[in-house]
């Protein structure tokens, strides 16, 4: 399961821009592909998860690659989801177990790292970026995921903008990429770290960000909104039946933790 905190500061989600932007935001769009000088850069949302593998089970989707998730054990209908892999026409599956049950639709497997063999930086949902240092050598011919990226990026011809050797390389880029969303009021900071050293790298301890000013948001009572107020905003309670005769059973159709990306 990635990051989930970091991968939406990253841009990991379907429906976003990176460092908290907007796709469907004109400014937003020029800024991020000015950084990056990526012209083609999403102009529109992507598919959501179970979008996505309607849009495979179509054949809109022809390659699909499953990176730290379980698909086929995960989502809704799975029975369809299984489906739409095995008839996919190029399947690539990154995991760190030698088979399961979405690894078995795979075209192409992938040797990827555990947690305890990861080297990276984390962020927790109260903004707190840590360093993530293996505990475990990597086993056989697994690889972390930056660099699987980089190796078939570069492969298909975009070297120059795949040039990383160090996953440190990344997060200076991504540090200053932050300052991008500084110039749209967001309280993202990191560019203290953009030109990090590797011992200091290797040093870092958590800290939150913004790094520069005071880490505690809205302790000066403003927040980020355009007013700079707070907003709250009134939810009502689902309906709840009462078990009876006429509803036997209460069903929960969500996922709960301990079935989590399986």
């Amino acid at each position: 399961q990635p990051n989930a905190m970091g991968g939406r500061e990253v841009g990991g989600l379907a429906n976003q821009l990176a460092v908290h932007l907007d796709i469907d935001n004109p400014a937003h769009h020029a800024a991020v592909a000015d950084f990056w000088q990526a012209p083609a850069l999403a102009t529109k949302n992507g598919l959501t998860a179970v979008e996505l593998f309607e849009a495979v089970s179509s054949g809109e989707v022809k390659a699909v690659w499953i990176m730290a998730t379980n698909p086929v054990d995960s989502l809704p209908e799975a029975d369809k989801v299984r489906q739409a892999l095995m008839a996919c026409d190029t399947v690539v599956v990154s995991d760190c177990v030698a088979s399961g049950d979405t690894l078995a639709c795979a075209d192409i497997r992938l040797p990827a790292l555990g947690w305890g063999e990861k080297s990276g930086m984390v962020t927790n949902s109260e903004r707190c970026v840590s360093r993530q240092r293996p505990f475990v050598p990597a086993p056989g011919q697994a690889k972390a995921d930056w660099w699987i990226i980089t190796e078939v990026a570069q492969r298909m011809g975009f070297a120059d903008a795949f040039p990383y050797q160090h996953e440190r390389d990344i997060f200076a880029e991504y540090s200053a990429l932050t300052a991008v969303a500084g110039q749209f009021g967001k309280r993202l900071d990191l560019t203290g770290a953009a030109d990090l050293s590797a011992d200091q790298y290797a040093q870092w301890q958590p800290q939150q960000w913004p790094l520069k000013g005071d880490p505690r948001c809205f302790a000066d009572g403003q927040f980020s909104t355009p007013s700079g107020r707070a907003r709250f905003v009134t939810c009502e309670n689902p309906p709840v039946r009462q078990i009876g005769d006429a509803f036997p059973i209460i069903l929960n159709s969500g996922r709960i933790r301990d079935q989590w990306h399986t």
